[in-house]
C-alpha cells in the first residue's frame, strides 16, 4: 500500500484498485478506514475506472499521532492522496463524514471534481446527536462494546461477519481520533460554501435511522447545485455494506452518466 507524506508530516495511506481512465476517489466515514469499500470495489469495473481508496489520518495504515482531526485537515489529505496518485480531476464517492469532507472539498477544489457520489453523507451544517447519543459515540474509542453498540443502532441489515469486520477495523484507531473527528463532524460550519460546488452530485439515502431520505433532501441535495437524491431501501447507515450489489449498480449508471 503506497504512502504519501501530507502537510503535516504524517504519512497518509492508499490503495489503487483498477486501469479504466476515469479516476474515482473514495472518502471514508468516522470510525472505520478505506476497508469500509471493501466489499463495494470488487463490484465495480477495474478496466473502467481507477479506484483510489483512501485512509485518512488515525485510520488503517495511516500515521496514527496526528494533532489535529478537522474536516479541513481531511480534505488536505484527499488532495495529498489525489496529487500523489496523479489524479488532476476524478469523481469523488464520500460515505458519512467522509461524504461531508467530500462536500468540503468539492467546494475548495470545485474544479477537481467532475462527479460526487455521497452515500448517508452528514450534511455541511453538521448534525445534533442526542445527548445520551453523542456520549456514546465520544466514549466509545478502543472499545468494542460501544462501537458494536453503534452498529447496532445505525445499522438495519448488516450480518455478523461484517460487523465483526468493521469493529476489528475501528479497533485500530486512536481514542483521540474517535473524539475530534466527533467534534468535527457534528459541527460541521461550511453550509455557506455549497453553492461553489459544481460537481454532478447524487446525495444516496437509505431507510438511516439517523439520515433518513427527507432530511439529506433538505440539508444535502436542496443546497448543493446539480444534486439528486435517490434511495435504496432496506439498508441503514452502512449503504455500501449493507445493500452492495444495489450501491454499485448506482454508482456505476451515475460514473457512466
Amino acid at each position: 500500500m503506497p504512502k504519501v507524506q501530507n502537510q503535516d508530516g504524517l504519512d497518509i495511506a492508499y490503495r489503487v484498485i483498477g486501469e479504466g481512465d476515469q479516476d474515482v476517489v473514495f472518502v471514508h466515514g468516522w470510525m472505520v478506514s478505506g476497508a469500509v469499500y471493501n466489499d463495494l470495489i470488487p463490484k465495480l469495473d477495474k478496466s473502467a475506472y481507477r479506484m483510489i481508496v483512501v485512509d485518512l489520518r488515525g485510520t488503517g495504515e495511516s500515521s496514527k499521532d496526528a494533532d489535529s482531526y478537522k474536516l479541513s485537515d481531511y480534505v488536505e489529505d484527499v488532495r495529498t492522496v489525489a496529487d500523489d496518485a496523479g489524479a488532476d480531476s476524478f469523481a469523488l464517492v464520500g460515505h458519512s463524514m467522509g461524504g461531508q469532507i467530500a462536500q468540503l472539498f468539492a467546494a475548495t477544489y470545485p474544479e477537481r471534481v467532475e462527479r460526487m457520489f455521497l452515500l448517508s453523507t452528514v450534511p455541511a451544517s453538521g448534525m445534533e446527536l442526542p445527548q445520551e447519543a453523542y456520549d456514546l459515540f465520544y466514549n466509545s474509542g478502543q472499545n468494542r462494546d460501544s462501537q458494536g453498540a453503534i452498529l447496532d443502532m445505525a445499522c438495519l441489515d448488516l450480518s455478523q461477519g461484517s460487523k465483526s469486520r468493521l469493529l476489528d477495523d475501528a479497533a485500530k484507531i486512536p481514542t483521540a481520533c474517535i473524539q475530534q473527528a466527533l467534534v468535527s463532524w457534528t459541527e460541521g460550519g461550511f453550509s455557506d460554501q455549497l453553492g461553489d460546488i459544481t460537481a454532478t452530485t447524487l446525495v444516496v439515502a437509505s431507510d438511516d435511522p439517523f439520515l433518513p431520505q427527507e432530511f439529506l433532501q433538505a440539508a444535502v441535495a436542496d443546497p448543493i447545485p446539480n444534486a439528486e437524491i435517490a434511495h435504496i431501501p432496506g439498508a441503514g447507515h452502512y449503504i455500501q455494506v449493507e445493500r452492495t450489489d444495489e450501491t454499485a449498480e448506482l454508482l456505476s449508471s451515475f460514473l457512466n452518466g
